[in-house]
Parts: structure tokens; C-alpha cells; sequence
């Protein structure tokens, strides 16, 4: 899922639910402008280790770039350091110092963040806090002082696992694979260990990607709030990666916050049909295509540009991703829910969303659902500041 590739992005028209409320359709912006906007998850990193620039204009190439951000009023952006499961603790800190390089070339627009104060001072000074996210805890090498290290660079959490398991969590995809057996599901002692170690440093602890095992165990574990940066609502698509409504109330009476994954299989449980039916209606051309020598991604840019109609109607609409935020919110209240975009490590979001630069619009839309002010601002960032400083002050 960190593949470059991303469908293209098309706008459409969509039919807005006018309940009543007491704000106005044209307050959006005010709202946005005025709130402290958090994004938990965005993988651009990836695309900067092989080269790219983002204080470029990457339309078209990535979701994100400098002047997008600011486009979109990115208050903080949890940049994430990836890597798959052959990834190390050295890969892990090139990230980091990549990303330490691009702030100091733009101090006029960027901030290294730690804390909650850092980014309301960077928010303050007009410019955008970037933090740190480690998603993937291989990346610690199973070494309590490479975790400590990885918090000194300026991590602030860890997602326990990717797809991968370590030898002390196992991940949601392999505990959904019917391979492994119970009593090696879940954390370990040295897997509990690491979430304690985590609660005194005041490094978060993620749990995106893991298990339901792995899930329960670190929740009885920690003593702190915990964060689930990008993940969506099981009971609305019953997908191996998203929450059930029984882990989604213990995030909330665990005081943590979940925010919500843009990427079109996480929200729709009908995304991948309409892709099979995009590709049976041309599998003639793809397959005469494929005997041309041409690669499958390849095949995929030439069937996006010449079908932009169908490719559009592939993509859920927006209003599915706020479906994701009312069930949440109807299920354990407002205070629970926030937006992890996973922005360039998807290769598709929904409709009106096609970069860092239309997070307004999910503003716009949580006005016309009739969300308060105070609880849009909660959801946009004020939810995640809550935790933050409850970890790291």
C-alpha cells in the first residue's frame, strides 16, 4: 500500500446533507483558518528518500508538497518513517535526518515540533509543525535503547507493527491470515515492556496495523492514552485493518483518539468491486496491452488518462469518509475521532480529496452535517493536541 501510483483525481458535485445547525455553509473556511489542523499520517518521506523535493510543485506525482500544505492549512503533519518489513533502525534515522534537511532549508515555512507547545508556536509564527512518526516498530531491532534513540531524534510515536509482525506483537495482517496460532498472538513480555518504556519516554503508542490481540493486550498495558493515526470503522466496512466498535470504545475509555485513514479500500467496502469491473470492461486493451510489452502499472496511467469518467465513479465520495467520523462520534462522542490522511502511501482517496491541499472540503462537509464549531476544531486537531500533551506534554 505504499505504492506511487494513485487514481486520478476527479472532482464531482455532491449532494450535501442540510441539517439544521447554527453555523452557515460559507463559515468553513473561518473555522478551518481559525483551528489547529492535524494530520497524523503522511508517508511523502518515502517519495523524498528516492529523490523527490517537496518545496516543488509535485501535482500529479504526489498528494503533498510545501505549497499544498499551506493551501490546505496543515497546522502539524505527523510525517511517518516507513519502511517494509526489511527495514532498519539506520533506514529509520536517514528519514529523520531527511526530513530535520528540508525543514532547516525552509524555516520561513516549517518547525520541528515535539510537544503540543511547539505546535501552537509554530502555528502562531505561520508555519507548519512537522513531527515524527515511526510506523513500524522492526524499525527498533527489538532494542530498547534503539527506541529511546528513535524518541531523542524526535519520534513521537511508534506504530507497534506494519503488515509485518515482530517477535513481540503480531500485526492485523498476520493475525487475520488464520496462520498463526493464539497463544502467539498479542504481545509478548518483551512486547509489554516496550509500551511501558514508551509511557515514560512520552512517546505514543499506535495501534494502527496491529492485531485485535495485540490490540487488547497494549490497551490494558499502558498508562496512557493511546493513538490510532490511521484506521477506519469496521462496522461500516468490515475491513482485517479497521476498528471494531468494541476496540473503538476502548480507545475512547482509554482517553486515546483514532484517526481515520483516507484510503478508498479502508472507507468502501465496495472499492474493490468497482475496480474488478473497471478492469473486466477492459480487459480486451489491458491484455493486448500487456503482449505490447507494457508493464501493468504502466497499463494502469493509460487506462486513468483515457477513462476518466469511469475512474472517477471508482472512488467513494467524501461524504463516506464523514460517515466514518458520525459513526464514531453517534458510538463514544466527539472527543474521539481525528484524521490520519495516510497521504502518498495510498493509491486512492475519495472524491474532492486528491492532495494535502483539500482538507478544507472536509471542513465544508462536517459544517453541513451540523458539527459545532468547537467540535469540528476538536476533530480537525484539538482531539490529537489533548493526547499529545497527555503523552509528551
Amino acid at each position: 500500500m505504499k505504492k506511487k501510483h494513485f487514481l486520478l483525481g476527479l472532482t464531482v458535485t455532491l449532494g450535501l446533507n442540510f441539517a439544521s445547525h447554527t453555523l452557515q455553509a460559507q463559515d468553513y473556511k473561518k473555522i478551518h483558518d481559525e483551528a489547529i489542523v492535524v494530520d497524523t499520517h503522511n508517508d511523502i518521506l518515502i517519495s523524498v528518500m528516492k529523490g523527490l523535493d517537496i518545496s516543488k510543485d509535485l501535482r500529479g506525482r504526489t498528494h503533498s508538497d510545501l505549497a499544498r500544505f499551506k493551501e490546505g492549512g496543515v497546522d502539524a503533519q505527523i510525517f511517518s518513517v516507513w519502511s517494509d518489513e526489511t527495514g532498519t533502525f539506520d533506514y529509520a534515522i536517514q528519514q529523520i535526518d531527511s526530513l530535520e534537511a528540508i525543514v532547516k532549508r525552509h524555516p520561513d515555512q516549517l518547525m520541528m515540533a515535539y510537544n503540543t507547545k511547539d505546535i501552537r508556536k509554530a502555528a502562531q509564527q505561520g508555519k507548519m509543525a512537522a513531527l515524527i512518526g515511526v510506523e513500524g516498530g522492526h524499525m527498533i531491532e527489538n532494542d530498547l535503547k534503539k527506541l529511546e534513540q528513535l524518541h531523542k531524534r524526535g519520534a513521537r510515536y511508534l506504530t507497534l507493527t506494519w503488515n509485518n509482525s515482530t517477535p513481540w506483537a503480531t500485526s492485523s495482517m498476520d493475525e487475520g491470515s488464520g496462520k498463526l496460532k493464539e497463544a502467539d498472538k498479542g504481545l509478548n513480555e518483551q512486547g509489554k515492556q516496550i509500551v511501558r518504556r514508551m509511557n515514560k519516554l512520552g512517546m505514543l503508542v499506535d495501534l494502527s496495523h496491529v492485531g485485535e490481540k495485540t490490540f487488547w493486550d497494549a490497551i490494558t498495558v499502558t498508562k496512557k492514552p493511546v493513538l490510532v493515526s490511521h484506521s477506519c470503522v469496521h462496522a461500516i466496512n468490515p475491513n482485517f485493518r479497521n476498528l471494531t466498535d468494541e476496540q473503538i470504545k476502548a480507545v475512547a475509555k482509554n482517553g486515546g483518539v483514532i484517526h481515520l485513514n483516507f484510503f478508498s479500500d479502508f472507507l468502501d467496502p465496495n472499492f474493490r468491486k468497482r475496480i474488478k469491473d473497471f478492469q473486466d470492461a477492459h480487459k480486451q486493451e489491458s491484455d493486448s496491452l500487456t503482449a505490447m510489452g507494457w508493464d501493468s502499472e504502466k497499463v494502469m496511467d493509460y487506462q486513468v488518462e483515457a477513462y476518466p469518467a469511469e475512474v472517477k465513479n471508482i472512488r467513494p465520495p467524501l461524504s463516506l469518509l464523514i460517515d466514518h467520523i458520525d459513526h464514531i462520534v453517534k458510538l463514544v462522542g466527539v472527543d474521539y475521532v481525528g484524521l490520519g490522511s495516510d497521504f502518498d502511501g495510498i493509491t486512492s482517496a475519495p472524491q474532492q480529496l486528491d492532495g494535502v491541499q483539500d482538507f478544507p472540503v472536509i471542513t465544508k462537509e462536517l459544517v453541513a452535517r451540523g458539527y459545532t464549531e468547537a467540535d469540528i476544531k476538536k476533530i480537525l486537531g484539538g482531539n490529537f493536541l489533548r493526547v499529545l500533551k497527555a503523552n509528551a506534554g
